[in-house]
């Protein structure tokens, strides 16, 4: 029989935010694997791909490369010892691949220690990966908020690295220019090599972008495969319309959740009796992308139901929804997604930070409840509440309860 414990704790692993799956896996795994650096590898994620924790030495210096390398001598559903570059070393390290294409790396604390309980860590690891993909793949809030978040950071990087960069190469480029050079052949050499770097140096931030964002025009082909599969067996007519190829490519978060939400409501549509016809279109302008579902049928949609369902990605993207019903008429469901997060006040605290178990934590704190009661509350040991309080004050930048439950009740987050 599974021990209990240890499916608790599993649970608090896969229930937090992604952006800190590493460090709960890497708590979990402590005792039976030690190890000095984990790493999880995942190109679903767009904008983290690697999620890592442990001797910054270490993770700070993990490139894709180094974990594509990796996988290729990982076979998918099995579990190895090897030696690889990781972090810009050779290191040995226990590596598995689960069959979904999810990479697990960690670097033991010591690299004469033999690989323990590899099929049991093959096995935990197998739900965590399969939590992550469910995330993606149905665009939760946390997910999109992670991923947002990165983009955005990587691309503020990228362009302070090529700007910095650049600067530096046409000033080595204006120097070798120079006519007061004599030596033309080494000039010539050095001139070609700085051409060159520069050529790469402009092309990185491309290819980078191209690895984290979609065509819009895949994006939609792909959901079109997704919705004639969920509705091979319904008798409603499809309409389609893509939107140009030609249109700018749009972040994979973004894609995801528009996949996600035009999904969600064609299922609502295809509740409602009598549909016979249902139309799905995108559109973009300059600032965000327009998802469009409509029908010709009976105007008897689950707008409460519907709008209820797509609330949590809408809020975490920015998104704005508008549910439109007649009665005899049809239905008419629009969806417009930013392209760019929404700029908001550097000293801005905000609630929606905290994942669920956080905010049903915070609400009975923001009640005056202790610890204890708390946790037979949650059903949830005290030490777990304790581990949600250190982590909702810390995201709120507060250093008491008091705090916290006060930032609570000016959100409206109190009540159960």
């Amino acid at each position: 029989m599974p021990d209990p414990a240890g499916l608790t704790a599993l649970r608090e692993v896969i229930e937090g935010p992604l952006r800190e799956i590493a460090d709960r896996f890497s708590r979990f795994l402590a005792d039976g694997w030690p190890h000095q650096a984990l790493v999880i590898f995942t190109r679903e994620c767009t904008g983290r791909p690697r999620k890592v924790t442990g001797t910054r030495d270490i993770t700070d210096k993990v490139t894709i490369a180094e974990l594509e390398a990796l996988k290729a001598n990982v076979p998918p559903g099995r579990q190895v010892t090897t030696t690889a570059t990781l972090g810009g070393a050779v290191r040995t390290v226990w590596a598995v691949q689960d069959p979904i294409g999810t990479l697990l790396v960690l670097v033991p604390r010591s690299s004469r220690a033999r690989f323990p309980h590899p099929a049991p860590l093959a096995g935990v690891f197998g739900i965590v990966a399969t939590s992550i993909r469910q995330q993606v793949t149905q665009a939760s809030p946390d997910y999109l908020a992670e991923s947002r978040a990165a983009s955005s950071e990587r691309a503020r990087t990228i362009a302070e690295m090529a700007a910095a960069h650049e600067t530096a190469l046409v000033t080595i480029l204006t120097t070798l220019r120079s006519s007061r050079l004599d030596d033309h052949r080494a000039r010539l050499a050095a001139t070609d090599t700085a051409s060159a770097a520069l050529v790469a140096l402009r092309s990185a931030q491309k290819t980078d972008l191209a690895q984290s964002e979609e065509p819009m025009h895949t994006a939609f082909a792909r959901l079109r495969r997704e919705i004639r599969q969920m509705l091979r067996h319904h008798d409603a007519q499809l309409d389609f319309a893509a939107p140009p190829k030609n249109g700018r490519p749009i972040p994979g978060e973004i894609a995801h959740a528009a996949r996600a939400m035009t999904c969600t409501a064609v299922l609502t549509f295809t509740s409602q009796p009598e549909l016979t016809r249902l139309r799905v279109a995108w559109s973009s302008d300059s600032t965000a992308l327009h998802l469009d579902v409509r029908d010709q049928g009976s105007g008897s949609l689950d707008s409460a139901g519907l709008r209820l369902q797509l609330d949590g990605r809408a809020k975490t993207l920015g998104a704005t929804v508008e549910i439109d019903t007649l009665p005899g008429w049809g239905s008419h469901v629009a969806i417009s997604v930013p392209f760019d997060p929404a700029g908001g006040r550097p000293d801005e605290t905000l609630p929606s930070t905290l994942n669920r178990r956080e905010l049903e934590v915070l609400r009975l704190v923001a009640q005056g409840q202790r610890n204890k009661t708390i946790a037979g509350t949650l059903g949830i040991t005290e030490s777990t509440v304790k581990f949600h309080v250190t982590g909702l004050l810390k995201k709120l930048g507060v250093t008491s309860r008091g705090e916290a439950a006060a930032l609570a009740l000016s959100a409206g987050i109190t009540g159960l």
